[in-house]
């Protein structure tokens, strides 16, 4: 079952800047990624003072638990993905929307490292298998001229629930009690339920079924799709950018005032969830997802240029406007890439794949948070900066190598190939 076009452009005149879709199904996913968005805002604003204040374990204990869990976590996205394309995709992302919920809950009575792995793994890998699901979930319902339009919706969605639930960890925080984190942890298992039912009242979509002698995952034996997984993985190395390396940057080489780290961070929030939806509709096809992906190389080839400019001897005020501007030009290229790369992964996968397809292709952020803190703190901070000028040429290259690399997947399947122009940098 799919929405309508007639349907989706009823709302239009709801204008581009608006962060939630047209009424339908459409709404309900937007609604339920804004539900499990506030609760993984508060999660990830609060985690660490809880599993040591709360729950009573070493840091070394928390890392390593998430470092296994996630690893885990990722290595369980494309077979919940396939699941989602066999057993019915709303089904499987209802359940693995109910079992994070559980997880969450867990958290509260876990008291010891050996349960509090079990739970970690829980969630993660029930947060990668939902994502998988919650794709092909879209994919079944919108059309594919609309998908990511609508995918933009639901990603400035995330972005204010986000918002919403990091100004929840940071009461947590200022109370610093085991009640505040208690009642932080309870609100995010709560909104995983909300999410849950949200999800059940889309329409279902139609499953597949494998063929005799097809490969059960296929996707791994599928060479262009792997490589442009990789590409975007490389990519979304942006993604500890402004979460780690330039806060770390900003205190050791520059003359800024330390709260510029949280303008960084509301910048990057903020125009995601006003502009995604707006740089989004430009994109309608592989020749145009390919431009948008080189456009965010350039931008964010600028943006790492204009962070190695904030090293130079300046006044304080001058060097957080310097720093927000660098800001401003990786969230541009934030927004052009995630435009980019969700209509190559969509428009690539087979339509009776598209849950093992995402799931693939969704490992790339796990392969960001993994590989990207080491990479970029050895890079950045340790060359200064022209080891900024370094990142940004790899994302220029990467984005640049996009274009021949979407050519060589679309001549291996029923999708109309690219012009040749298209690949040039």
């Amino acid at each position: 079952m799919s929405l309508t076009a007639d349907r989706i452009r009823s709302k239009r005149d709801r204008g581009p800047s608006s962060i939630l879709p047209p009424a339908g199904a459409a709404r309900d996913l937007a609604m339920a990624q804004l539900a499990n968005s506030v609760g993984d805002g508060a999660f990830i604003v609060t985690s660490a003072l809880f599993f040591t204040r709360v729950v009573g374990l070493s840091t070394a204990e928390v890392g390593l638990g998430l470092t296994v869990a996630w690893l885990i976590g990722f290595l369980t996205g494309i077979p919940l993905g396939n699941l989602a394309d066999r057993k019915g995709a709303r089904g499987v992302a209802v359940a693995l929307a109910l079992t994070t919920a559980v997880s969450v809950g867990s958290f509260l009575f876990v008291r010891s490292f050996p349960l509090f792995l079990v739970a970690a793994i829980t969630y993660a890998s029930s947060q990668t298998g939902l994502t998988a699901a919650r794709q092909a979930l879209l994919a079944g319902l919108v059309q594919p001229a609309e998908r990511t339009r609508i995918r933009a919706f639901l990603q400035s969605t995330v972005n204010g629930g986000l918002a919403v639930g990091a100004a929840l960890g940071g009461i947590a925080l200022r109370f610093d009690t085991s009640a505040a984190y208690l009642t932080v942890f309870a609100i995010d298992a709560v909104s995983f339920l909300i999410a849950a039912r949200l999800i059940h009242r889309v329409p279902p979509v139609a499953v597949s079924t494998r063929v005799k002698g097809e490969p059960r995952l296929a996707v791994l034996r599928d060479r262009p799709y792997a490589v442009l997984a990789l590409l975007n993985a490389i990519m979304l190395l942006f993604m500890p950018l402004l979460s780690l390396v330039a806060p770390l940057w900003i205190v050791s080489h520059t003359d800024a005032p330390n709260w510029v780290v949280a303008s960084l961070l509301i910048v990057n929030t903020v125009g995601v969830t006003l502009f995604q939806v707006r740089i989004a509709k430009r994109v309608t096809d592989l020749h145009t997802a390919t431009r948008s992906v080189r456009y965010a190389g350039v931008a964010m080839l600028a943006a790492c240029g204009v962070f190695a400019i904030s090293a130079a001897k300046m006044s304080a005020a001058t060097a957080a406007v310097v720093l927000v501007l660098a800001a401003t030009l990786l969230t541009l290229g934030e927004m052009k890439l995630a435009s980019g790369a969700w209509e190559i992964s969509f428009g690539l996968a087979p339509a009776d794949k598209q849950g093992q397809y995402q799931g693939f292709f969704g490992t790339g952020p796990a392969i960001a948070r993994m590989l990207g803190p080491a990479l970029l703190t050895t890079v950045i901070l340790g060359w200064g900066p022209i080891g900024w000028i370094v990142v940004g040429a790899l994302f220029l290259g990467t984005s640049c190598a996009t274009g021949p690399a979407v050519r060589w997947a679309a001549r291996t399947r029923a999708v109309q190939p690219l012009p040749a122009k298209e690949n040039a940098a």
